[in-house]
């Protein structure tokens, strides 16, 4: 054999290749042709990236593909008459693309797509050139506030590769967050502190604050030493408010809160000027039909029992109602319990039980008893 057949034998060598369809091979961009970019593979002929395998409608292939550069691509037909494969690069980055999602799963990472489209039912969001769907039951916020090209976090509930299934939720990740964020406050709140906090709920039976995460709540009997009707008498949605850990629940992640605690405590300054035998005038502020009770210092409620509320009314030919001024006497003051016992008689000696008008014995000690437990209710 001859020096030249020898060279011969050793170039075809160079192209002993055995592509099939499905391989991923790595070749360099030569230059461009109406159908696409040319690629070398290291064939006897220059194999052919088809527009449509290597970039989107909206982009050009130089942008996709730079000459003289390498890059992988997947065989997606093997040799025709003229000898030359046709190979795409799309799959190639939307393989890597799927393998990127799968760690990203794996993670439970958020990951910020691109919504391509708004449908029935959900949304489509492109990550990295593959695109995954939204379901309405995932989305944080209602699908017209949002907007094709619009960014958005989701996180990966579901990925198929086999069978382009792809389902994401935008939800989650506030969910997710959230939890992260309620666990990080409860191991900093504390009984005792004072925390400033958003009102977001009002109900009949409190106010919810937002302390940044969590939502703690603000029972009616917490709003002020004041008798308040409802929580709208003082606070609105939206109010910033500073308000007092009163309790923390971290088994049932609950927080109780006191906005009273932030106010002086008026019984002990009614203890300094206020005295059994006192004639005090007082405001009406509820009726029950044990009694009436009347505030008769700035957030001291005292209590006028029912067969005083009669004879006051007797005396005066009039009905008692809620916001009525009226005279009465401090007939018994227990500032440790907060109990305030009022008559419209002033209290001495001579008086006795009988004449008073005032329920026999049994009859007081159970109408006491209510009465102490509507007080403690209240407080």
């Amino acid at each position: 054999m001859t020096s030249k057949e020898l060279d011969f034998e050793e170039l075809l060598k160079q192209y002993d290749y055995k592509f099939q369809k499905g391989d991923l091979v790595k070749g360099i961009v030569c230059g461009y042709d109406s159908q696409g970019a040319m690629v070398d593979i290291g064939a006897k002929t220059i194999a052919v990236v088809p527009n449509r395998e290597a970039a989107d409608k909206d982009e050009s292939v130089e942008s996709k593909l730079e000459k003289g550069k390498e890059y992988e691509f997947l065989i997606i037909r093997e040799e025709d008459e003229d000898g030359k494969f046709l190979l795409s690069r799309k799959k190639v980055d939307q393989a890597y693309a799927w393998q990127e999602l799968e760690k990203a799963k794996a993670a439970d990472e958020t990951i910020l797509g691109t919504i391509a489209g708004i449908v029935k039912g959900g949304i489509l969001v492109e990550i990295s050139g593959v695109r995954g769907f939204v379901p309405s039951s995932q989305l944080r916020v209602k699908e017209s506030d949002l907007e094709v090209g619009g960014k958005i976090e989701v996180k990966i509930l579901t990925l198929d590769p086999q069978q382009s299934n792809f389902i994401l939720s935008n939800k989650k990740v506030y969910e997710d967050t959230a939890l992260e964020v309620r666990k990080n406050v409860f191991s900093q709140i504390e009984p005792g502190q004072v925390v400033k906090g958003d009102v977001v709920r009002i109900t009949d039976f409190g106010a919810f604050i937002d302390l940044g995460g969590i939502d703690g709540l603000l029972p009616l009997s917490q709003l002020s030493w004041r008798w308040i009707d409802h929580p709208t008498d003082i606070l609105n949605v939206g109010d910033k408010i500073d308000v007092e850990v009163i309790a923390v629940d971290h088994d049932k992640q609950r927080v109780s809160l006191s906005l009273k605690n932030l106010e002086p405590d008026p019984w002990l300054e009614a203890e300094k000027q206020i005295k059994e035998g006192d004639k005090v005038e007082g405001t009406v502020t509820r009726i029950k039909h044990f009694g009436a009770f009347v505030e008769v210092f700035p957030g001291v409620e005292a209590l006028l029992p029912h067969n005083e509320v009669v004879e006051y009314q007797n005396q005066n030919d009039t009905i008692v109602k809620v916001s009525d001024k009226i005279m009465t006497y401090i007939l018994k003051f227990n500032p440790t319990d907060k109990r305030i016992a009022l008559s419209v008689r002033e209290p001495n000696g001579d008086i006795g039980v009988e004449e008073l008008g005032e329920p026999k014995p049994k009859a007081k000690k159970k109408a006491q008893e209510k009465a102490q437990d509507e007080q403690t209710e209240r407080e």
